[in-house]
This record gives structure tokens, sequence and C-alpha cells, in this order.
């Protein structure tokens, strides 16, 4: 059995309707209990209204799957297909979106961590991005709160950027079947730079991924999140994995 099948459905519903959305919200979870509900109310919040939400949970060890389907049960109405899966074991965060890709049944999808949240108009705006582009992808500027209330740094797609370090978060708007021809979140020793080989990946192949700069998504910062508690913990071994993958790649310290 392949690892991406190493998974079951935890709960399934939706509206059913015949207005079928272009867009599916993809949810990665673990240990988020006390935060996954406020990320899944900015979802449904969403003043594009035909959408899809699959979550898949990664095995958590605290209430992250009791609360998501209660949520489910609450919510789920106010979308076409709401779906939430979890895995068998924990796989790690590019497994379980890889899992969720394999579900999506729309044009385009938004990737969206368990302790984040969206502003109402992100997804109606960076898909309408996406269209006037022609675009793989849309992303946007970000808000940092939490332990820190800041404007992140974002721009243009750059391989010459890029180059140096990762400046644009997995929040993005990705055209599917682009992201399914880019073989998904490639596996790393140590989780955490999934996204930033993406978007090198993007470069590579010269795709068009549009920057609308404006605030719509917000990106919690705090002291459990991967990055913190993992990934800086590894830098060197992840920095070498990295330019292993794209040797071009000269990183800042």
């Amino acid at each position: 059995m392949s690892v991406l099948d190493a998974h079951s459905i935890a709960f399934e519903g939706g509206s059913g309707s015949e207005t079928y959305p272009r867009v599916t919200v993809v949810v990665s979870l673990y240990n988020y209990a006390g935060v996954v509900g406020e990320t899944l109310d900015s979802v449904a919040a969403q003043s594009l209204q035909a959408l899809d939400l699959i979550v898949v949970d990664d095995c958590s060890r605290d209430d992250s799957l009791s609360v998501v389907v209660a949520w489910m049960k609450d919510h789920g109405g106010r979308f076409n297909r709401c779906a939430l899966y979890t895995n068998d074991r924990n796989l790690g965060l590019a497994t379980t979106r890889n899992i969720a890709l394999g579900h999506v049944a729309t044009e385009f999808c938004f990737m969206l961590d368990a302790d984040n949240c969206l502003y109402p108009k992100a997804i109606e705006k960076l898909l309408g991005a996406c269209d006037a582009a022609n675009a793989e992808a849309a992303y946007c500027q970000l808000e940092l709160f939490g332990d820190e209330s800041e404007i992140a740094s974002a721009g243009v797609l750059s391989q010459t950027r890029l180059m140096r370090g990762n400046y644009i978060d997995a929040m993005a708007i990705l055209r599917t079947e682009t992201l399914r021809a880019c073989g998904g979140y490639g596996l790393f020793e140590i989780a955490g730079w999934e996204d930033y080989d993406l978007w090198c990946t993007f470069a590579e192949r010269g795709l068009n991924a549009a920057y609308l700069p404006e605030i719509l998504c917000r990106y919690r910062v705090h002291g459990a999140s991967m990055l913190r508690s993992e990934t800086n913990l590894e830098i060197n071994n992840v920095e070498m994995e990295i330019t292993a993958r794209h040797p071009w790649l000269q990183l800042d310290r």
C-alpha cells in the first residue's frame, strides 16, 4: 500500500450544490485543537461562496480530530463538499498535503495550515489575480500575528531573489494539475521548507505565479510552530538538502 493510501475518512458532508466550485481549501492539521476552529471560521467567512473544504489530520495527539468533526457537523453545509481525513500514523506535512491533493476535484486548491487565518476576500481576490494573469498560482502579502505583529516581506516570483532564501508562503492558490505535475510537495528529512522547494520548482520551470500586494492572509507566529520547534534546530541539514535539490541556490545565513 502506498503511503498516500495510509488514511481514512472521518467526516464527509457538504451541500452537494450544483454550483460547482473552482477552489478547494486544503487544511493540514497536527495538534492545533486550540486554534483550528478560528482557522476554519475564516474559511467559512470567505466572500467566494462556491468552495470545497478538505482537512487532513496527521494523527494529532490532542483533540484536533474531534474539534474538526464537531465544526464540520455545524458548518459543513457552507461548502459544496466538506471532508475530513485522518492519517493512520504521523506522516509529516508534505505527505499530508499530498494526501489532500489526491482528493481535490477542483481546478484550483488553496493551501492553509491549521494555525493560520484568512481575511474574507482572500480566495476571491487571489482567484481573480490568477485568472487575470493566466497564472499557475497566486499569492499575496502576509500579516504576522501572535508572538509578532508586523507585515512579512513578499514580492514577485524571481529565481534571482529565491536564490538567497524564501520569501513566499504556502498560503497561495495553485492550479491543481500544475501542482500535481510538479510532483506535489517534496519530502524532506527535516520538515519545514516544502514551500520553498515548490517555489524553486516553479522558478526552474518558468511557471507564472501572480503576486497580489494586498494583505489577505494572516500567519500565526508562535513557539510551537514547526519552523521554530523542528526546522530551525536542524537548519544546516535543511540547507544542504534543499541546495542538493536546487544547486543554483546561494543561501544567506
